[in-house]
Parts: C-alpha cells; structure tokens; sequence
C-alpha cells in the first residue's frame, strides 16, 4: 500500500499534553484517529530533509519468537516500513509521535513485528530484509537495510579433534571445525571441563580457524580435550580427544666400578631413571650393567707355593704358544696381501698396454674412455691395448656363492664379491638378534649386504633411491667387512619432531656400527623437499647406540672437522660420513611458504564384476622407496596404475588437502560419497610418520554393461596448488595388473664389490689423484675440476680432506652410476690442461 501523500491536515492519537501543542503550531490540527495523521510543518522547517535518529538492525529470530524493527526520523510527516520491496500495511506500524524539547522538531518514530513464517516464505531464494522510508514537505530518506535470518546451530561438528600421543616438548596441532550455524558459533576449547584461555597461559595457542595448538607438550597437557560450539540458539560439544604426552626413558650416570672380584672382573651399572618412562614412553636402550676385566695387579691371589709355580708355568707355555701361532698367521697374512696386491697389477685393467693419443676430446658423441700410460719402469711386463670402463655388464662382480679368495693355480688370489650365507634371510636374522639390531627390518627385499675390502664397492636397494658408496681405501688394507644397507619402514622407528618439523626423506640404516673407516662414504637418498634452502632448516639426524636420536648435522652450518657432511640435490641427498649408522633427513619450515613433494597415484582394480568400481588415491611423499611399496602392494591387491602419477607442492599452511570427483556421465555413473569431498587433515601429511595415505572413491554404474567411464579427479591442498586427473578408459578391456616395468626401472645389482662397481678404473683415479690434488699458481688442480663438474660450492669441504680430487671423483660416482658418461670427465680434464695426468681418447670400436 502506497503511504499518503503530505497535506495540510494530521489524524493521529496523542495524549492531552500533545493536543496542547498541536495548537502552537500555525495550520496544525488534530482528530482522535488511532491510525492516522497528516500535518503540516511550521514555517521554519519547510525546508528540511528529515534525517534519521535511529535505523533498523540485523536481528536473528530464535526458535518462533518475533523480532521488532525500529525506525526514528526528525522531522518527518510520515514513515512505513519496505519489506523485500514491498510496502508493510499501515495497521502493522506502531506510531509514536513526540518533540525535541532542545530544537522543537517533531519526531516520528516507527516499530514493526517480523515473524518466522514471513521470513521463510522467501527462505532460499533471497535474504529477508526491511528498511524504513520518512517523508517531510522537502523530500524523502531511506534507511539503511536490516536483514533479518534464522538463527539455528547444526549437531554435528563439521570436523572433530582426533586423539593424539606425542613426546615431551613436541608441538601439537587438534583440529575443530564447528557445525554450520547462524549467527557464525564462537568456539572455546576444554581440557578435562575446564576452559583454554590462551591469554593466561601462552602455551596454547588457538588459530583463526578454530584450531588448537599446544607449543610444546608438558606432561600436564595430558589429558581429554574437547572443542565447544554456541551461539544465540545452542551450544554443542565435540567428542573428547585424548592426548597423552609421552616420556621416553633415559639412563643416569654410572655408578663407580667395584672392586675387582674373585673372577679378575668389575661391575658398574645405570639406571633408567632420567627420566624414568611413564606415560607409555620407551625404556632406555642398552644394558644398564657392564663388566670390565681386572688388571693383573688388582686382581686377588688365588694360589700360593707349588699351585703358583705351575699357574707360571702353564701361563708361559700358553704364551709361547700363542706367540708361534701369532707368527704364522702374520706370514700367512702377508702372502695374501701380497696375492691381493699382485692381483690387483694383473687384474684385466693391466692385461693390456695403452695407446697414447695426445689429443683434446672435440666430439662428445663418441665413445670416449679414460686411459692413461702406464709407469713402465714398474714393472717388466708389456702392455698393449686400451683400458675400458668398468661399468660392463661382463665385468661386473655377481653376488655368486664362494669363498672371498680363490687360490688360483700360480699361487696368487683373485678377488670376488663373497656372499654370507646362501639363504639372505639367515644374515638379516643374525644381526637382528644383537642388541643394536633388533629394530632392524626382517624384510630381506629392503635389505642389501656384502663383502669388502679395501677395493671398496657398492650397495644398491633397486627401485628405493638408495645407496651406498664405498670408496676405494675407505676400508683400512688388511680388513674385510660385511656391511649392509636398509630402508626403514617408518612405523617400525619413532622419529620425534617438535614444531614446524617434517621428515624429508625415508630412515635408512647402513652398518655395522663403529666398523673404522679412513675415507667418508657416502649414502644417497632420496627427499621430497622444495630444494629451496631459505624455505627450510634441515638437520641431518641419527640414531645413537641407546636409541636416542641425535642432531649431527645443520646444513648451511657444516664445519670442516665435522664427520659428516651432506649435498641436497634437487631430489636427492649425499651424505658423507665417516661413521655407519641409522640416518633420517628432517626439515624444520622457516616460513609458511615451504612446500613438500607429494606423489599423487591412481590405482583401481583390474577385474570388476559388480556394479561397484573402486577408485583409489594414494597421496605419498615424492620419494621412491615409498613409491615402490606402493606399487607391491597394489600388486598382491591385483590393482592397476590407471594414470601417470603428479607431483603436488604441499605448503605448510595448517591447511588440509581436499579429493573430489566431477563430470561424470550421470545417466551411466553415480558417485556413492555422501559429501561433496573427502579430505586428508594436514598434520597427517605434514608429518611425515605415515609412509603413505589414501582416500578411496567408490562408484556406482547403473548397469553391468556400462564399461566406459570418464570423469575429472581433483586433489588440491586448500588456498593452495592443486592437481587434476582427467579419466577416460574402458574398466573391461584393460585388465592387466601393475605394469612389472615400474617395478625393474632399477635392475642393477644390488651388490658389486672391487673395480666393477666404479666407472673410474682404480689405477687412473689415482693417476688423476696425483695430478690434481698438488695446487696449481693458475687454478689448474682440483678447485677447477670441482668448477667444471659444477661443485664449485662445496669448495671448504673438499678442502678439509687429504686429497680433494679423490673426494671429488666419489661424488662424481655417487651422482652418475647409472647415467655417467665418461667422455664428459675426459673433455673436462683435456679442459684443465693436465697433459701430464695421460689423458687419452678412443672411440667405439677400440672398446
């Protein structure tokens, strides 16, 4: 209904004192109407706009109570309400009409009832809101809109925080997100019934999305949390989450030794009680008793008078016995030494001479090979031919069954990569029975070992990213070692991580311990972080003989007496260390801006004879160890790769990663998932301790006979990156299991042993040794192979060792095992000018 116009006359309702007043202004009269007034304004205002005292508000209406809406103008005639562009009737306005005693101005002031029902009828389609319009004999005025919504509060919380066990200090993140509600619910966060107030005490800290972070855990942050919601209708609470700080055990000092008993032996032990475990935490690692033999001088006497004399006598005679048996096994040694020795000069490196070719290598593309001449007054042997790399398929030592060293007919040795045992299993199940290694896996796959020798070799986990170099006289001459190299699964280890930690590789372990080594080897790994160093602080991590994990290395911070140093590739990590051990690659974020690798792989099943079709993605760190698993296990599940796999960055945002299914032909397919997405909490990803996550996506065809299905799969981290798969396939005609090739892209033999595990034949590194490691006025020595070999910012370290080409040329190794050309480090060397390290070129049929 469309309000009057202004005129000359006003009906309304007013008390006696206002009935006085309407005498006072000129052409003012009023009536006994309850309903309505007209009224002219005095001379003076004629000319004003009204403008408004007060304006309606957004209100909420809770349950079926009504909300009043208000409106108050100066000076106005008359006022109404507009509801959604519609005029409210006159009889749903309540009029009050008063004067400002300081102006005189007369004031109208409005008052309508919105109920539930005429708010739902637009429910859906758009907000409900009103404003008022106040007319005077100038003009008009709007006020500004009032919404009005119902309010309401959902039961079910949209996400709900998952119980947690941690270690002392380690960051904790509980994640809320409240049930949808009108107004937006506020949260508070519980422990044991009380409430957080991270105010009082800063060690909580709660996010603007609700979520709770406990800064370092305390062991009075044990306890059931839980997340509260409410607003002006309810108040909902989640389930409890309980956390529980956890306290690993640690040993105290030893006691002082006893005295020396009966048995010339001595005792002294340790207890696990600082701390002591509680709350789950593990018990310290080690023997908490340890014995130590007595010198002679401290050890009692037992025997006196004739018992003495012969106690010396048979002490000498077991002397004497053990010295002739010491003699011959010294003899015995040094004809073996000087066997291997011999046969390392007339190993087929030697079995042929050299033909020296004094020119600079100019066509990469040919298949160019190190040789050098050979020191002719060495030896009265002749030589002729080249020397070939020693990368040949044929050349290679297998991992046969044998003794280390064959006596050959003319007496000398040749040596052989010796095997333990014919059963793998057995030299696993030996060393997890030691205290040490009982953590070990007992999944032989996973696992590599052989024997060596100052010759050095190789160890080689296929498919996985890891290895392990181990350079020539890394092993002192004279000792033979059985070492091993194993991943971890990262389950069977508790890694702790505390704050924005993330663990960036996988936990591999090469041994045994405390084995001495005279050079670092070196073990390379894979890692899924961004490779950007000012994104992260990364520490190099291991464990020590009591299990305790220890920081041994800062990169950026290296030093050179360190006994560890580390490269980070791109993709890969080198770590030299000069000890054996169990290794792990851990990232602390600096910024929110560092990112980790992640693997996104599709796998469904190859047979489907139901109306169900399972779609399953794997979210993974880009790592190929874990990648590798992956793919064994789909095997045994009789799964198939239904797409190339993509590379995810992951931020640390506090953000989850979300999975969605789109564009399916609804006519053939439905999707079975209730909601819109699936998602993947953050802190499962972040931290690294599940080696793999998966969602599963199960679909629907409406008839057995729907065979071809596409569709577009999403993944995408929240306000972050995001990846999308695009499906078009035939679930019926490609039937084939996991491709085997994903499984052999590593077919290299896990072991190799001597010169064959090398590309560099020995008696030329050491050629190449000599030659660069002595400095050079014109640069012309290590310092510009490492340049040219692109190494140049690891200058500092090469520089600690006794000889820095040797350290370079095992980097080299390390770095191109599989793809190595060993033209390119000949064009290199003809580069730096050393016509004296003998340098020569042959081409492909020579070799």
């Amino acid at each position: 209904m469309i309000p009057l116009s202004p005129g000359p006359f006003v009906r309304c309702r007013f008390t006696s004192t206002l009935l006085m007043l309407c005498w006072i202004f000129t052409g003012f009269t009023c009536t006994g109407s309850e309903h309505t007034a007209t009224s002219t304004l005095p001379a003076a205002f004629t000319d004003l706009l009204p403008h408004f005292l007060v304006e309606p508000e957004d209100e909420y209406i809770v349950k079926n109570k009504p909300v009043t809406l208000t409106c108050r103008s100066t000076p106005a005639t008359q006022i109404y309400f507009k509801c959604n562009g519609e005029w409210v009737h006159q009889d749903d306005h309540l009029i009050e009409r008063t004067i400002d005693p300081a102006t005189a101005l007369p004031i109208m002031q409005v008052k309508i009832d919105i109920t539930r029902q005429q708010v739902e009828k637009v429910f859906g389609l758009d907000e409900y809101w009103c404003q008022c319009v106040a007319w005077s004999t100038t003009g008009t005025q709007k006020s500004q809109k009032a919404y009005i919504r119902i309010a309401y509060l959902r039961k079910n919380f949209e996400e709900e925080p998952q119980g947690k066990e941690v270690t002392l200090d380690q960051e904790v993140l509980l994640r809320c997100h409240p049930p949808e509600g009108v107004p937006p619910p506020e949260v508070e966060w519980q422990r044991n019934e009380d409430v957080l107030d991270p105010a009082s005490d800063p060690n909580f800290f709660v996010t603007a999305d609700h979520n709770l972070i406990i800064k370092q855990a305390r062991l009075a942050d044990t306890g059931n949390y839980t997340c509260a919601a409410k607003n002006i209708v309810a108040r909902r609470k989640s389930p409890s989450a309980t956390v529980v700080v956890y306290v690993d055990g640690g040993w105290s000092e030893w006691t002082k030794w006893s005295p020396c008993g009966a048995d010339c032996s001595m005792w002294r032990s340790r207890e696990c009680t600082q701390p002591a475990p509680s709350t789950g935490g593990k018990d310290c690692q080690g023997l908490d008793l340890q014995s130590l033999n007595c010198t002679s001088l401290e050890c009692p006497q037992t025997a006196s008078g004739a018992e003495d004399v012969a106690l010396y006598v048979g002490m000498v005679a077991v002397a004497l016995c053990l010295t002739l048996l010491l003699i011959v096994v010294v003899l015995v040694y040094r004809r073996r030494k000087e066997g291997l020795d011999a046969d390392v000069a007339d190993s087929s490196i030697l079995t042929t001479g050299f033909q020296p070719m004094g020119i600079k290598p100019t066509k990469p593309e040919n298949s160019h090979l190190l040789t050098i001449q050979p020191d002719l007054t060495s030896t009265s042997t002749s030589y002729q031919g080249t020397l070939r790399s020693r990368h040949d398929t044929v050349g290679k030592f297998s991992m046969a069954n044998g003794p280390l060293l064959d006596p050959l007919p003319n007496g000398s040795h040749t040596l052989h990569n010796g095997k333990l045992s014919a059963d793998p299993g057995e030299f696993v199940s030996r060393l997890t029975a030691q205290g040490y290694f009982k953590t070990l896996p007992r999944d032989v796959d996973n696992t590599s070992y052989g024997t060596f020798n100052f010759l050095g070799g190789r160890l080689t986990l296929p498919n996985t990213g890891i290895s392990l170099l181990i350079p020539p006289e890394a092993i002192p001459r004279g000792k033979i070692y059985e070492i091993y190299l194993t991943v971890q699964r990262k389950e069977d280890i508790r890694l702790p991580l505390a704050g924005c930690q993330t663990l960036l590789s996988p936990v591999v372990s090469c041994g045994p311990p405390g084995v001495v080594l005279t050079r670092p080897v070196i073990l390379s790994m894979d890692h899924c972080s961004d490779a950007c160093p000012e994104n992260w602080a990364v520490r190099l991590k291991k464990q020590n003989y009591e299990g305790t994990w220890e920081d041994v290395l800062l990169m950026g911070e290296e030093h050179p007496s360190d006994p560890y140093y580390c490269q980070l590739e791109a993709e890969t990590c080198r770590v030299f260390s000069e000890q054996m051990g169990r290794f792990a690659l851990v990232g602390e974020s600096l910024h929110m801006g560092a990112a980790k690798r992640l693997r996104l792989v599709l796998f469904s099943d190859a047979y489907c004879t139901t109306l169900e079709y399972n779609i399953r993605v794997y979210c993974m760190d880009d790592t190929q160890d874990v990648f590798k698993e992956v793919m064994q296990m789909e095997r045994q599940l009789g799964g198939r790769l239904i797409d190339e796999p993509h590379l995810l960055l992951f931020k640390d945002s506090y953000h989850n990663l979300r999975l969605s299914i789109h564009d399916m032909p609804q006519a053939h397919w439905r999707s079975k998932l209730l909601a819109g997405y699936q998602e993947i909490p953050f802190y499962h990803i972040w931290n690294g301790s599940q080696r793999y996550l998966h969602c599963t996506f199960t679909l629907e065809r409406l008839s057995l006979a729907t065979c071809q299905l596409s569709c577009q799969l999403c993944v995408w981290q929240v306000e972050g990156e995001g990846q999308s798969f695009g499906l078009d396939f035939n679930i019926a005609k490609d039937t084939r299991a996991v491709d085997s090739e994903f499984l052999l892209m590593d077919s290299s033999t896990t072991a190799l042993a001597g010169p064959s595990a090398f590309q560099i034949p020995y008696l030329i590194r050491q050629k190449i040794c000599s030659s660069l490691d002595t400095p050079c006025p014109n640069g012309a020595d290590w310092r510009m192979l490492a340049q040219r070999l692109k190494l140049d910012r690891h200058m500092s370290f090469f520089a600690s060792n006794a000889s820095p080409t040797s350290v370079i040329l095992d980097l080299w190794e390390a770095q191109h095992f599989h793809s190595g050309n060993i033209n390119q480090l000949a064009t290199v060397m003809a580069d730096i000018g050393k016509q004296e390290a003998m340098i020569f070129l042959v081409s492909d049929g020579e070799c």
